[in-house]
């Protein structure tokens, strides 16, 4: 395996990621260096992507960064899970849509693991539970793509607070909800970070 794997236990900036992250695309870029799967939390902190709008925005105060990843606004904090990558995608095919596809099953199929049916939107990106009357979103994705070489990552919410989401329109979605697995199921979720690295280097090789 030509990935490395690498787990930060302590809370991580924004900004340090960001740039920890487009230094490994150059030098992947340039043969350098191996592709990435990084596992993390980030402080807290809400972020905006390329396509956000600033109506999204309810709470005018929030600490917020505007980034070049895919989607719109979203919030990290505590209790989230941050599974960041770069990954060549030229070692591959050349789909981006099947990498998103990829990322959707990682997810899918680590839940499933821990009994929890889950789905993904061809309308709205993301991973989505839903319950007796409503779709709520536990998994977020954002994704930007540099000559063939995609970055950033996805989101599993599992204990954190959602209060947080009300300074915000999440991912631009008005008609639906967000939830966290402990809200899902109160189980032990020790490992999931294991989970989701295996399942994921499975997929990208499938």
């Amino acid at each position: 395996m030509n990935i490395e794997i690498k787990k930060s236990i302590k809370p991580i900036k924004y900004d340090e990621a960001m740039k920890f992250m487009e230094n490994r695309l150059l030098r992947i870029n340039s043969n350098k260096s191996k592709e990435l799967i990084w596992i993390l939390e980030h402080e807290d902190i809400y972020t905006a992507g390329a396509s956000s709008q600033e109506n999204e925005i309810i709470d005018k105060s929030i600490n917020l960064i505007k980034t070049n990843r895919g989607g719109k606004i979203t919030y990290h904090g505590k209790g989230q899970l941050i599974c960041y990558f770069v990954i060549d995608l030229k070692k591959r095919k050349k789909d981006i849509r099947k990498f998103i596809s990829t990322i959707e099953k990682t997810i899918i199929d680590t839940l499933k693991f821990y009994n929890i049916d889950t789905f993904s939107d061809k309308k709205n990106i993301g991973i989505w539970y839903k319950d007796e009357n409503t779709t709520k979103k536990v998994a977020a994705i954002g994704v930007r793509v540099s000559k063939w070489i995609a970055y950033h990552g996805f989101s599993l919410n599992i204990n954190n607070d959602l209060k947080k989401y009300d300074a915000i329109i999440p991912c631009g979605i008005t008609d639906k909800g967000i939830t966290n697995l402990k809200n899902i199921k109160n189980q032990n979720y020790k490992g999931v970070e294991n989970k989701l690295i295996e399942n994921f280097i499975l997929n990208l090789e499938n």
